[in-house]
């Protein structure tokens, strides 16, 4: 991380900045302008995401997550101070307010695989033609795999897999909100969504299709009697969609859930194939 005296020089800019955009969107208000000082720290905060020297979110030494809400504010500032310009990668033409990321090393991106300037990704990391989003921070070893998308500040760990079409969301306001956070050794199935800030515990396998949003009922049906979750699916749980029954005034209909059916073994560790782990379970991937 950056050093203490320069980070908190920054956080306090950037807060205080922020107010003052708060400020200005009360009626009668002048339009927001930030100074060239708060514009300056407001560039300082994106170069440092990009080069994973700062962090959305991280694990203070009690393991327990802590999202940076200043970290956030300064994204949400960036917006309002970057200019659309027409970029170009390779072949491909952009026109956007915030540059693809270049600064690539030791990561693997499949054209037309898209990382957006202000996202980290450790070296190891493989991108496939899917996309990872700005405050976003991948871990080393995960594979972004075709069509998977990595939505703004979402925290991902080492040597997960986010299969075709998963879709990460992204979490910016209000700025105190958890974004999602995937620890080391997930596997996320095909066409999975988890969005609203919902944590994925170490080496959870989440089955093809399961849909997690803050308000989702996750049924623990392990035992003899279902536990309910919700925004958190624990380690090495097994995951796959489900559904319950609910009475509404038009009669009764099934709605969807998340069921934990399983944990993982220690023969199916995250060194041995993790559809291993899913047919142990006869998960589809």
């Amino acid at each position: 991380m950056y050093p203490t005296s320069v980070s908190d020089a920054l956080r306090e800019r950037i807060e205080a900045a922020y107010r003052d955009r708060a400020l200005s969107a009360k009626p009668d208000s002048a339009p927001y302008r930030p100074s060239a000082e708060d514009e300056e720290a407001i560039l300082k905060v994106i170069e440092l995401l990009d080069r994973g020297e700062l962090r959305v979110a991280s694990r203070g030494a009690d393991g327990v997550w802590l999202t940076h809400a200043w970290v956030k504010e300064a994204i949400l500032l960036y917006f309002g101070v970057a200019k659309m310009s027409l970029q170009e990668a390779g072949p491909l033409g952009f026109n956007d307010k915030i540059p693809v990321k270049k600064q690539l090393a030791g990561v693997r991106v499949v054209p037309p695989g898209t990382v957006r300037y202000g996202a980290y990704l450790e070296p190891g990391v493989i991108v496939m033609p899917g996309y990872v989003n700005i405050g976003a921070y991948v871990g080393a070893g995960t594979m972004v795999d075709t069509w998977a998308t990595v939505g703004s500040c979402a925290q991902i760990g080492r040597d997960c897999h986010l299969a075709g079409g998963v879709g990460i969301g992204g979490v910016l306001e209000p700025p105190s909100a958890s974004p999602v956070i995937i620890e080391d050794g997930v596997f996320v199935g095909s066409r999975a969504v988890i969005v609203e800030g919902v944590f994925v515990e170490r080496e959870a396998v989440i089955g093809a299709g399961v849909i997690l949003t803050a308000s989702t009922a996750i049924v623990d049906v392990r035992g003899p009697e279902p536990v309910e979750l919700r925004g958190h699916i624990p380690p090495r749980c097994v995951v796959i969609p489900g559904t319950r029954p609910k009475r509404f005034p038009a009669g009764e209909f099934a709605v969807p859930c998340a069921l934990i059916i399983g944990e993982r073994t220690a023969s199916t560790d995250r060194k041995v194939s993790l559809n291993a782990a899913l047919r142990d379970f006869a998960v589809p991937v």
